[in-house]
């Protein structure tokens, strides 16, 4: 049988936008059930926190539960794993940090390859590191720090949320170019770390800010200094690193991921609804009462 070329074209036309239309319902309809989070770490860490923040406005703006799972271990490789096997239909997402292109480089054997099979839906916000000392550590400034160090090598234990994450990056970066030798103390979480810095079991981390803030502000810890090249508004009397070591700088992003072959609809859906989310003066507030920074630029779509 002999088909038109007229006929054909309108056929081709007819499936092309039926297709479309396919698309857009699947959209539309999208969530029809509850999604899960997956937090790499243990909570009350900054991950945690704003991974949270993220999850209510979801829940509040798309009628289902935007469920926060916590999955600590292997420095959120066993949560990044836990996504990257799940169905990509938009239900289980991923904090994505910093930590996980360091395991690129840290871990020779992976069961999976983070920018092959995790696809980036929107980037979150920039956070500094700030470097604390529980309160009974006799130092207020980042050279007493260095030459309290010094003076007791190895006698002080220094907190992080595990081997490969921010926090014990940041410290050892901080290492090298000090010359200090500091006993590194991983947890599986930085909440964990955090409650033994408060309790005076280890004396130092670097700590995200969104985690650790209120407790600077009352007093419970000290900061020394923050990590980034330039001070932070949230703590703009503490200085940086960097104005006692030239050269340090260190800040730590965060994002939402989801499975590959996730239906680029949904993913477009979630990127715009989260964007709407770091627009908003109210997450803003929040987010910055807690020590997060969000530049503009980091709110695009991670393509």
């Amino acid at each position: 049988m002999k088909l038109p070329r007229r006929n054909f074209l309108h056929l081709a036309a007819g499936a092309a936008a039926l297709l479309a239309a396919s698309r857009i319902a699947r959209a539309q309809a999208y969530p029809s059930r509850p999604v899960r989070i997956i937090v790499g770490f243990a909570p009350a860490g900054g991950t945690d926190i704003m991974g949270r923040l993220i999850g209510q406005w979801l829940s509040d703006r798309l009628g289902q539960q935007f469920v926060i799972e916590n999955r600590p271990g292997a420095a959120s490789n066993v949560a990044t794993e836990a996504v990257v096997r799940a169905a990509p239909d938009g239900y289980t997402l991923l904090t994505c940090v910093t930590v996980n292109a360091i395991n690129a480089t840290l871990y020779d054997k992976l069961n999976f390859n983070f920018i092959r099979d995790i696809a980036p839906v929107a980037s979150i916000a920039r956070d500094p590191f700030a470097m604390e000392v529980h309160p009974s550590v006799p130092v207020k400034t980042v050279p007493e720090f260095i030459a309290y160090a010094k003076a007791n090598p190895g006698k002080i234990n220094m907190a992080s949320a595990g081997i490969g994450s921010g926090n014990h990056i940041a410290g050892e970066l901080f290492k090298m170019m000090t010359g200090v030798n500091l006993a590194h103390v991983p947890y599986r979480g930085a909440g964990p770390a955090l409650v033994d810095l408060l309790g005076g079991q280890v004396q130092v981390m670097f700590a995200t800010m969104s985690s650790s803030v209120e407790y600077v502000r009352a007093g419970k810890l000290r900061a020394l200094a923050v990590t980034t090249a330039t001070r932070s508004p949230v703590l703009p009397d503490i200085p940086t690193v960097a104005e006692f070591v030239p050269g340090y700088e260190f800040s730590f992003w965060t994002g939402i991921g989801a499975p590959r072959n996730t239906p680029a609809e949904i993913v477009d859906k979630l990127n715009t609804e989260i964007n709407a989310a770091l627009a908003d003066p109210k997450l803003n507030a929040r987010a910055c009462r807690v020590g997060r920074h969000r530049p503009a630029r980091l709110t695009r779509r991670l393509r």
